[in-house]
Order: structure tokens, then C-alpha cells, then sequence
């Protein structure tokens, strides 16, 4: 999970105008951000599965 401050930088960095919160170019940063994370997280424990299947389920979006 990102953390509100994280999200926020990611927001200001990819963001349209001043309150642009759900253009395409946000969302996939977010949704990259995560994936990277778990990818990182199944390197240190890749017996998760139960977090495997959220991947997958982020990755299919």
C-alpha cells in the first residue's frame, strides 16, 4: 500500500491542472507504483500467495 504522502507525490507529479485526481496518466502511475512494490515484496517472500492473486488481479486491470 502506498502511503498518503507517496500518493500525493505521484499525484503532483503526473497531475493535468491543480485537482486533477483520476486522469489515465494518474491512475496507471499509482497502479505501476504498486506493482513494483509487490514485485519487490515477492522477492523478499515468494510464498505469498494470497498477495500473488492481488497482483494478478492488478496487473489484469
Amino acid at each position: 500500500m502506498l502511503t498518503p504522502t507517496e500518493k500525493q507525490a505521484i499525484i503532483k507529479k503526473y497531475e493535468l491542472h491543480q485537482v486533477d485526481t483520476g486522469s489515465p496518466e494518474i491512475q496507471i502511475a499509482l497502479l505501476c507504483e504498486e506493482i513494483r512494490r509487490l514485485l519487490l515484496h515477492f522477492k523478499k517472500h515468494p510464498k505469498d500467495f494470497h498477495s500473488k492473486r492481488g497482483l494478478l488481479k492488478m496487473v489484469a486491470r
